[in-house]
């Protein structure tokens, strides 16, 4: 009698995540996700991670009322299960203990099942307190495992081996942390299909038969399939799945093909095929709406040397399309080995991954680490927890130098409970400040989505989706490159912008020669309403962008005094939020960007005169 093995449709949250960045409109998915139901199946993935965070930045939407909405589409009793980074929850950065609590209140409010829950680190404290709140918020709590796996040459580390993550696995039943059923995730799809079998064998036998081994990969690496087969042969009683066009790639094995697989197996999933078949038809016909890049649909052979999970590698690759350096891609994954190893091993998925990027990125369009990214940093010297291996302590070095902070192996909750700017009294606060209502709801929105969530709240939100006729967003002219307002044709007067400053210039036909430009007698610059002139006096130092990115805020103003290290304005790239410093004491003088604006690496930015 063959075997069924039960899976979880990831289709509607890690599917969108992995191949549209996490920006699809509830409208749009829910018809596939009742016809999902109708068809048999029972456990989906419908919020959390990217998932969360994207409906307020990106697609003008609230979460909470997406879970309202899929619990409605899938009635009372399908499970609904969401992803959380134990620590940090649903966002990029690390949360207060009161908030972590809110967390999981609020989920179950909004008909969560099961919160799988896990820290790239493997810092069994980042996990302890989400999980008991999960539990006494009467959810299930699935701990997790963050499996990678490790590139020649690398391999050798004791880090991510099947006796490390037994070592964990142990680390967790020892610190009597409430849990349901533990899952295993490899956010990358790096971990060798004998490791897996490996790691959840041994893990049974520690578990014993009556607990719930999940496991989770994605295939960007094209081994989703046959690390599958080895968990389910291993004893795992679940696997995640996805359906087409969301399957895949930098997604989950898809289901259909699964199936096909285990044929003959000794085990199968218990699904009607030719049901499926039409669920994935009715879903391509919905997604068609939305730009699919074609890296997501793509095995990439580059990810087994360099562990770039499914779900932010389309993030990244869209962002860098955005800012014309798509063409780095290729090294800044070389890169990220490096990263990897100097700083401390920790699993590649989100937020560690997003670390891992920026350094890989900064080490690429400069000298290698001549410049150490705040997150990665902050990682480093210990204040998002523990690393499994100690970091070079070179980078730690650097790190510490360039951040003017100590390392620190402090627990990251009393860290983040002392601070005055993170906590449910705090974004009371902002939202007070603000006009806007004072719920559980909004104070969680607050938190975990800074300023973007206070956008969406006061109806400011902007539309972030990339829609299928906007394959590329229009460039915008370089800040370097002169625009020009003709008037009409002849000797005439224009006016040219050059590095956001406006001159009058004087255009005048010679007979026989090319059109040349003078500039005009006694011309001077033309006011312009975003900047002040310029100070005299003193030395005026151009700040300018270390990476590609979208201007998210500007946190100063012309003719403004500022401090060294005082922030002057936010960039968002590659999913983090970067603020910008002043490099010492001074005078604002020009802003050469505004809100909203996409940039290059080497624009400026502003002024600062000393």
């Amino acid at each position: 009698m063959m075997k069924k093995i039960r899976f979880m449709d990831v289709s509607f949250r890690d599917g969108f995540q992995s191949c549209y960045g996490a920006r699809v409109r509830t409208e749009d998915f829910i018809p596939a996700l009742e016809a999902a139901a109708d068809a048999g199946l029972n456990h989906f993935e419908i919020g959390g991670g990217a998932r969360f965070q994207s409906l307020y930045f990106y697609c003008q939407e609230d979460a909470f009322a997406m879970m309202d909405a899929c619990r409605e589409a899938v009635g009372p009793d399908a499970i609904l299960q969401t992803l959380a980074r134990g620590i940090n929850v649903v966002g990029l950065v690390s949360q207060s203990r009161d908030i972590i609590n809110l967390h999981a209140k609020l989920f179950k409010k909004h008909g969560v099942t099961t919160i799988r829950n896990f820290d790239a680190l493997l810092d069994t404290r980042n996990l302890a307190y989400s999980g008991q709140c999960i539990a006494d918020a009467g959810l299930n709590h699935q701990v997790t495992i963050a499996l990678m796996g490790l590139p020649p040459g690398l391999s050798e580390s004791y880090c991510h081996t099947p006796d490390f993550y037994l070592d964990k696995l142990q680390e967790i039943l020892d610190s009597g942390l409430p849990y349901h059923s533990v899952a295993f995730k490899d956010a990358s799809g790096t971990t060798r299909p004998t490791v897996v079998h490996e790691t959840i064998k041994k893990a049974r036998k520690l578990l014993g038969k009556d607990t719930e081994i999940h496991f989770h990969t994605h295939d960007t690496a094209g081994l989703a399939v046959a690390c599958n087969l080895a968990a389910i042969e291993a004893g795992a009683d679940l696997i995640d799945l996805s359906m087409a066009p969301v399957s895949g790639g930098t997604a989950a094995a898809d289901i259909i093909t699964m199936w096909y697989r285990l044929q003959g197996t000794g085990y199968t999933l218990d699904i009607d095929p030719e049901k499926i078949l039409e669920v994935e038809a009715l879903l391509h016909e919905q997604m068609k709406k939305y730009y699919l890049p074609p890296e997501s649909k793509e095995v990439n052979p580059m990810i087994c040397f360099s562990p770039m999970p499914g779900g932010a590698l389309t993030a990244n690759t869209q962002m860098m399309r955005d800012n014309n350096s798509l063409h780095l891609f290729p090294e800044v994954i070389k890169n990220m080995r490096d990263v990897v190893a100097k700083g401390g091993f920790g699993s590649s998925v989100t937020p560690v991954s997003q670390f891992y990027f920026q350094q890989a990125f900064m080490n690429t369009i400069g000298k290698p680490w001549d410049k150490i990214s705040e997150s990665y940093g902050k990682m480093v010297l210990g204040y998002f927890g523990r690393t499994p291996a100690k970091p070079d302590p070179e980078i730690v070095k650097l790190a510490s130098e360039q951040l003017g902070l100590q390392p620190t192996e402090e627990d990251i909750h009393d860290l983040n409970d002392a601070n005055p700017d993170l906590g449910i009294e705090a974004n009371q606060k902002i939202l007070k400040k603000e006009n806007l209502p004072v719920t559980d709801e909004n104070i969680f929105i607050s938190a975990a989505c800074g300023a973007k969530g206070i956008a969406f709240l006061k109806g400011n939100a902007v539309d972030g989706i990339r829609w299928a006729e906007k394959e590329k967003p229009e460039k915008k002219p370089s800040k370097a490159t002169p625009t020009t307002t003709p008037t009409p044709s002849g000797p005439a007067n224009y006016t040219v912008t050059v590095n956001g400053m406006a001159y009058q210039v004087q255009v005048e036909e010679t007979s026989g020669q090319p059109t040349s430009i003078q500039p005009a007698q006694g011309s001077a610059p033309a006011p312009q309403a975003a900047t002040a002139s310029k100070p005299s006096g003193g030395e005026e130092k151009e700040i300018k962008a270390s990476m590609p990115g979208s201007v998210l805020s500007i946190d100063v103003d012309v003719g403004e005094k500022v401090t060294a290290g005082q922030k002057l304005l936010v960039l968002e790239a590659m999913k983090m939020e970067s603020p910008v410093t002043a490099p010492g004491d001074g005078t604002i003088g020009q802003i050469e960007v505004t809100v909203g604006d996409t940039v290059a690496n080497g624009d400026l930015l502003l002024t600062l005169r000393a």
